[in-house]
């Protein structure tokens, strides 16, 4: 589990070789394996007998963390605290044996396997692009709990650890060493040895800054007026930017606040206590729920259709060299995939490779890859108006304008080049799929691959199962999504799919709240405040008005004679028709927009079309913010109940990357089980008697388990 040699110098490396698993992961039963180690290490220090340590790996990683299993279902706090406190004392051990220690980092350090690093005196990576280290704990509405948030403080000063903790990133090797988490990088496995060993031979003693008399915090701590300044900008800045949604990121800032005024091991013990408190709150519960259990629920293939081996494409045509189509294929060059980009003409395409040139420079600007790396991608797309290239694609995505005229035309084009095992995706927001593969040849071979923008950044796409389309069509398209490190949604082919339809109904529901006559900028807030990643009408202008109302015109068609029309659909035939504003790619919509900077404000003019009539009282009685996310649970369970999407993990995850749903909430259905079903029941028998029948709820969430 954990090797241990030591060299002609009385350096000791300990390579980490944990039984019977392909990754090194410390957890609570991992921890025990380190003490009869730290003993030896001490006492070969006590004899004179040992000049230093490195700590390396013999698997691909380093060491990663792996507690959210047991800190998940953790019986109380008591149980919390004893396991965070093992930890922060092995990884003082670690620093405290009496000569230094270098991390000789050769693979992935995320979580707690990076904590250790940080324990260690020196942190030395292997220079590979794949590498990553970090802390991403606050994406999991967590901590760091190994002392890592007072020993960035140390390191960084106040202001630098919290960007590094707040952000929740992995840093390539690059990064790091410029963020000033890690101390060298090397090119080579021997190389980083050897400078491990140099850096050994040189130094001392093994002493932290914390541990010396009169060593002081980088920039200062709270207790001086320019950084009691900084925590208090950084507060508000944070209030502003996640409301008050988020305890982990409050908790950093905290600890960070009082722990600058004590000793390194009081801080810790600050740092214990948030630690704790967070794993008991349901904030943090949602949050793994969503980001861990529904995520890896996906990942490994539940909704995959079974009995078809695993595709592996090399090569993807993109049609369509707009936005979106550049972004597709950036996602499929980052990932290693060749492309084939078509438009038009070759100019038009030639522009859009140069989208693409824009879109890795930024990522090259944030360092998340190299100038070198940058030129292989671009060289991996190949910009044309020839179908013809196509006839090597194992797959062709079209990402044209919605129209379903064109969108066929050019897939039925494309089509003639490929070989019976080459299928295509469309990317349409709101064709039906079938529809669309009415003219092909195979519509067997015919699927809805449904990005979002921007799509080389967002993380999810829809795959869309129309009437024809073949089992095996979805298990490609499954793992094409996952070679591109994208996370797979199966939906039917439904009006709206199911993220759209979902979304919309947020949307509607803050357009009624502007015709019942209560102030725009309240229901905006009220949104914000929920948690949303947008408000409801400035959503409503970016997709477009036209397209709002496209879809419950949908809605009207699929249902029949059952359909109830939402009262909003009188403020968008109000919007489109008589006043002609209908969102932000026509100038202007429920916001009006300076056309230089592009800039919005709520168009001064909306109050006297939608008169503010709701008083304080009315305000008061009814939730805005319940009344916000209790529409989108209905309608995605109706989507469950329905058929349009299966499973648990896909509607949560559907829901936070789709089209914005509050992460902190675990998603729409981890939302009835955090809000507590009997109280969610009866909130929405209120809602249906005073809104109306979209707040009925459907049998799936009446027999939904708690468990």
């Amino acid at each position: 589990m954990i090797k241990y040699k030591k060299d002609i110098n009385n350096i000791a490396t300990l390579m980490l070789d944990m039984d019977n698993q392909s990754n090194n992961v410390i957890n609570h039963e991992i921890v025990g394996a380190f003490v009869p180690v730290i003993k030896h290490l001490q006492h070969e220090k006590s004899r004179k007998a040992l000049k230093g340590v490195i700590i390396t790996s013999h698997k691909k990683n380093f060491l990663e963390g792996g507690n959210l299993d047991y800190l998940y279902k953790s019986n109380g706090a008591e149980q919390i605290l004893h396991f965070t406190s093992r930890l922060k004392q092995l990884f003082r051990d670690i620093e405290r044996p009496g000569v230094p220690v270098v991390a000789a980092i050769n693979g992935n350090a995320i979580g707690a396997g990076f904590e250790m690093a940080l324990a260690c005196h020196h942190r030395i990576v292997l220079d590979q692009p794949k590498i990553q280290v970090g802390l991403p704990e606050v994406n999991l509405g967590l901590i760091p709990g190994g002392g890592s948030i007072i020993r960035l403080m140390w390191l960084l000063g106040i202001e630098r650890a919290y960007q590094v903790l707040e952000e929740g990133r992995l840093y390539s090797p690059q990064e790091a060493l410029r963020v000033g988490i890690i101390d060298d990088i090397a090119i080579s496995y021997e190389e980083m040895q050897e400078k491990a060993k140099d850096w050994l031979l040189k130094i001392e003693e093994g002493r932290r800054p914390w541990d010396r008399p009169q060593a002081k915090i980088p920039y200062g701590t709270i207790d001086e007026p320019a950084t009691a300044t900084l925590i208090q900008k950084l507060n508000i800045q944070l209030v502003k930017k996640k409301q008050l949604n988020f305890p982990a990121e409050h908790a950093i800032l905290n600890i960070l606040a009082e722990g600058s005024k004590v000793s390194f091991d009081a801080a810790s013990s600050i740092e214990s206590r948030y630690y704790t408190e967070l794993i008991c709150n349901n904030v943090t519960k949602n949050m793994i729920r969503a980001f861990w259990f529904d995520y890896n629920a996906i990942q490994s293939g539940e909704r995959r259709p079974k009995g078809f081996g695993k595709f592996r494409p090399k090569k993807i045509g993109v049609i369509g060299a707009g936005l979106m189509g550049t972004g597709i294929a950036t996602s499929c060059a980052l990932h290693g995939l060749d492309v084939v980009l078509k438009d038009v003409s070759k100019i038009v395409a030639e522009q859009g490779k140069r989208q693409i040139e824009r879109n890795l420079t930024e990522l090259q600007q944030r360092h998340e890859i190299t100038p070198e790396e940058q030129k292989i991608i671009l060289n991996r797309i190949t910009a044309t108006e020839r179908a013809e290239l196509f006839e090597t694609c194992d797959l062709v995505i079209e990402a044209v304008f919605e129209n379903a005229n064109v969108k066929q035309k050019v897939t039925k084009e494309a089509e003639e080049h490929l070989d019976e095992f080459a299928f295509i995706g469309s990317n349409t927001l709101s064709i039906p799929i079938t529809k669309l593969a009415a003219v092909s040849n195979r519509p067997e071979n015919y699927v809805g691959l449904h990005f979002f923008h921007p799509a080389q950044q967002v993380p999810l796409v829809e795959i869309v199962k129309g009437e024809k389309t073949s089992e095996e069509t979805i298990a490609k398209s499954f793992d094409f999504v996952k070679a591109i490190n994208k996370i797979p949604i199966v939906v039917r082919d439904n009006w709206g799919f199911y993220v759209a339809r979902v979304q919309n109904t947020f949307i509607l529901e803050s357009i009624a709240m502007l015709l019942e006559g209560y102030p725009p900028a309240l229901i905006e807030n009220a949104g914000l405040q929920a948690g949303m990643q947008k408000s409801g009408l400035a959503f409503a202008d970016d997709i477009g008005l036209e397209l709002v109302q496209g879809y419950e015109y949908q809605a009207a068609v699929h249902y029949g004679n059952t359909y109830t029309q939402h009262p909003a659909v009188a403020a968008l035939e109000l919007m489109i028709d008589e006043l002609g504003r209908k969102g932000r790619h026509a100038g202007k919509g429920f916001y009006e927009y300076n056309p230089e900077t592009n800039n919005r404000k709520i168009w001064q003019e909306l109050v006297h079309h939608f008169p503010t009539t709701k008083n304080a009282q009315d305000i008061q009685q009814i939730k805005l913010i319940e009344r916000l996310l209790f529409a989108q649970v209905i309608e995605a369970a109706w989507c469950l109940q329905e058929g349009v999407i299966s499973t648990i993990p896909e509607a949560n995850l559907g829901s936070i990357y789709g089209w914005g749903f509050p992460p902190y909430k675990g998603g729409v259905i981890q939302y009835v089980l955090d809000y507590g079903k009997a109280n969610f029941i009866e909130r929405c028998k209120f809602f249906e008697q005073r809104y109306g029948k979209r707040f009925q709820l459907p049998p799936y969430l009446l027999e939904l388990k708690e468990s």
